[in-house]
């Protein structure tokens, strides 16, 4: 994971923050997984706490499929573009 490599390279120990931070936001998707509204056709957005990323995903039935965790600064149209791409895999 890019962003983990870039956190840990910053202070080490920050990028495992990250993805506790990361694996406790989707463990509270699979409660909760209609609390986010949808931005991007069906696709739902949550922001991560600590760090500038969001996650996005899609409820489908039972089931929770994180599409992947962008970081805030992107161009939302690279990250629509980006979800489209892997909504088709």
């Amino acid at each position: 994971m890019v962003a983990y490599d870039w956190y840990e390279d910053k202070a080490v120990g920050l990028g495992a923050e990250f993805l506790r931070g990361f694996y406790a936001h989707t463990a509270a998707l699979q409660r909760t997984p209609l609390i986010f509204q949808k931005v991007h056709q069906d696709f739902r957005r949550g922001l991560l706490r600590r760090f500038p990323y969001a996650c996005y995903y899609r409820v489908e039935g039972e089931f929770v499929t994180v599409y992947g965790a962008f970081h805030c600064a992107r161009d939302p149209s690279t990250v629509n573009e980006s979800l489209g791409a892997r909504r088709e895999q």
